[in-house]
């Protein structure tokens, strides 16, 4: 009787085991689009909000063009309704549908010199992996842009931009993936949108007079972690997180610097 107890038993937890294990990776699964990073390989968290956030409901195309366009970055809330576009970016319909398709890939140091053309199947699959302390940034290659707009016309077209516009300025859109820790070193640019679909990606940013002291083959994360804390308070970036289906705006020539805390997909738009 105490043998077939204990064997009950042995059978129960093996069965429950088993259930919770199920019930738990088919929930990582649906979390994030399905695009699962292991929380003990995420080294990078949110830091402190210092970009002025505003809800889209309050701000006038008006206002943003006095207050922000040509002065200072903005995080802009619900300015769009994008769930038909998330749906689409989710993980296995993003395989299905476009895994064959080629992509480029691009070195993670400020300037990005090397590209290597791949599918996005095998991106996913064998290349994209969270980032490391020890991998310099043209070791690293993730996607994010040189996106042919002909090749990807259809996921486009079904994107809703930022309401705000520019004057004399039209948008043309950069859309990618990426694994934790990885990221852009400081760079600049013209004017510009960014929106997070899935992930977390906290944004380091500086005005066109202050330039940022860094090593361009040296990652966001390296910096993050072994540069950023030995600043002065003075030379402290403006620094915010944005999640799911929020906007950042920054202004022309700003500089900045992206960090995906967890796996990211996004999408840019810039303005010229």
């Amino acid at each position: 009787m105490v043998q077939s107890s204990r064997t009950l038993l042995c059978l129960t937890t093996t069965v429950f085991l088993a259930i919770f294990n199920f019930i738990n990776e088919n929930v990582a699964s649906n979390i994030n689009g399905g695009w699962y990073t292991d929380e003990k390989l995420i080294l990078a968290t949110p830091g402190p909000c210092t970009v002025e956030v505003r809800d889209a409901a309050s701000l006038s195309q008006r206002e943003f063009i006095d207050r922000y366009a040509y002065t200072k970055p903005v995080i802009i809330q619900h300015a769009t309704d994008n769930k038909e576009f998330h749906k689409i970016c989710e993980k296995d319909p993003m395989l299905q549908k476009y895994g064959s398709k080629k992509i480029r890939l691009s070195s993670a140091n400020t300037h990005s010199y090397d590209k290597r053309d791949v599918t996005l199947k095998y991106y996913v699959e064998h290349v994209m992996k969270p980032q490391t302390l020890d991998m310099l940034g043209n070791e690293t290659f993730y996607w994010f842009g040189d996106n042919n707009y002909t090749e990807w016309e259809e996921l486009f077209k079904q994107y809703n931009p930022p309401p705000y516009k520019l004057p004399r300025m039209t948008g043309a859109y950069s859309f990618g993936v990426a694994g934790a820790g990885t990221g852009v070193p400081f760079h600049f640019h013209g004017p510009g949108f960014g929106e997070v679909i899935f992930g977390r990606k906290r944004w380091f940013l500086y005005p066109p007079e202050k330039t940022p002291s860094f090593h361009p083959n040296r990652t966001t994360l390296q910096w993050l972690m072994e540069d950023y804390p030995k600043l002065h308070p003075q030379d402290f970036p403006l620094d915010c997180t944005i999640n799911q289906g929020e906007i950042i705006y920054f202004p022309d020539r700003w500089w900045h610097g992206t960090l995906n805390i967890d796996t990211s997909v996004f999408i840019s738009t810039f303005l010229g």
